[in-house]
């Protein structure tokens, strides 16, 4: 469904230059949940968006479906990026203005397109919002508004979800629930999700992690729980304090 074929990104040139993924090749298949860790700067959220195509990387390749986002021009990837992904972001980046039930229609609202009734009910349910659709941002919980924001995400029926430190502005309980809706999403919905985190608990809801380090893959772990994922984190600290 979305692939990284030796997906590279400088920011700057000469002596100035960083690198930020240094050549990431890594496969997301139907129906799969998978975690991207690392420490501060390891490139994970640059890997994110590039293969989401909100970023443009330097060398390699983004794609989706099997079309290289780069192939594309700018308003293709503007509706690529409308129709077959939702996006889900640490800060719930919701319009104040408007209430939740207008906050989960808006990207088919600026495709021009109405709501699937049936597909609409089912994704307010699940995200537990029905008693809340004419509330505004303002009036609702942090865990109430990054629900509002999932179903956003939801609501074109995207392949796949991109949630980049989804659970980062949340407590624990409100972190499961959406941890749960993303783990639903791969399990019963059949759609890829990629999450950028630095918790070890939330990676236990994938279906495995990759760890990056210093811009490249330098680990995968499948069937992780949350003591695993710490103890490989525990270890690559220990292994960078050496060097």
């Amino acid at each position: 469904m979305a692939e990284a074929d030796s997906l590279g990104k400088v920011y700057g040139t000469g002596e100035h230059a960083v690198v930020a993924l240094a050549g990431v090749s890594a496969r997301f298949h139907e129906g799969e949940f998978t975690a991207v860790m690392g420490p501060s700067g390891s490139g994970k959220s640059t890997f994110m968006h590039c293969l989401a195509g909100l970023d443009t990387p330097t060398s390699g390749a983004a794609r989706i479906g099997g079309v290289d986002l780069s192939s594309l021009r700018e308003a293709r990837l503007t509706q690529l990026r409308r129709e077959r992904i939702g996006f889900v972001f640490q800060s719930f980046n919701l319009l104040p203005t408007l209430t939740a039930e207008e906050n989960i229609a808006l990207p088919l609202s600026l495709a021009g397109k109405r709501p699937d009734p049936e597909w609409t009910e089912q994704i307010v349910r699940a995200t537990g919002l029905a008693d809340r659709l004419s509330h505004r941002p303002a009036q609702l919980s942090g865990g109430q508004q990054q629900r509002v924001a999932c179903a956003r995400a939801l609501v074109t029926r995207p392949d796949i979800i991109v949630a980049d430190e989804p659970t980062g502005n949340l407590d624990s309980r409100s972190g499961a629930q959406i941890l749960d809706l993303l783990r639903r999403c791969a399990a019963e919905w059949g759609q890829t999700v990629l999450m950028v985190t630095h918790d070890p608990i939330a990676a236990g809801y994938a279906d495995r992690v990759l760890f990056l380090a210093d811009g490249s893959l330098v680990d995968e772990m499948a069937g992780p729980t949350p003591d695993r994922v710490l103890e490989r984190m525990r270890r690559f600290d220990a292994a960078q304090a050496v060097r």
